[in-house]
């Protein structure tokens, strides 16, 4: 049997690039969380400000498809956001619905972000990664990541994939580089 490790090797940063702040919202989706008790929301808030980012606005919503969507069709218009982070509401259970409300209203689906969430948590949990829907897509013309509603998910998804593409630094590319583009026809 071939067994096959993959090694978390995160490209360069390059530091002859100067850094570029994103706008940054986090959206909690869930039915039992609140300002108080969101654990996830509050890591994500605390790793955007630390990268330089600026948090420009954070909200927690119910688990409901048609709710989810107003609310990402409505931010993703405000010119103020270039980026959305959700979290919650990617598991299998009946109110776990953020990638049903997302597919709807996408522009274009960044498969690869799922796939790579994935990869990265069966190295941690092994094969209960499968149950993690975790999907992004550009909305309008704002990047929307959607993470599960767990801390250590949220810390996963941030600290080994998002602070490194939404950083301009991060070579060979980046979502930042590409964001003056995304309007192209």
């Amino acid at each position: 049997m071939v067994v096959i490790h993959f090694i978390n090797v995160n490209m360069p940063i390059d530091s002859s690039i100067n850094f570029v702040s994103i706008n940054i919202a986090v959206i909690t989706i869930s039915d039992s969380r609140t300002l108080t008790n969101d654990t996830s929301g509050d890591l994500l808030e605390k790793r955007i400000i630390e990268a330089g980012h600026h948090m420009v606005k954070r909200t927690i919503i119910p688990d409901d498809v048609s709710h989810i969507k107003k609310t990402l069709q409505i931010m993703s218009k405000e010119k103020e956001i270039d980026c959305i982070i959700t979290t919650g509401g990617t598991g299998l259970t009946g109110r776990d619905t953020t990638p049903e409300a997302v597919k709807k209203i996408a522009n274009k689906q960044i498969d690869g972000f799922g796939e790579l969430f994935r990869q990265i948590s069966y190295e941690k949990i092994g094969t209960s990664a499968i149950q993690s829907r975790a999907i992004a897509a550009l909305i309008n013309r704002t990047y929307v990541f959607c993470l599960p509603g767990s801390t250590n998910a949220c810390k996963d998804g941030w600290d080994e994939i998002l602070k490194y593409q939404l950083d301009i630094r991060h070579k060979p590319c980046n979502f930042v580089e590409i964001m003056p583009r995304l309007n192209e026809k």
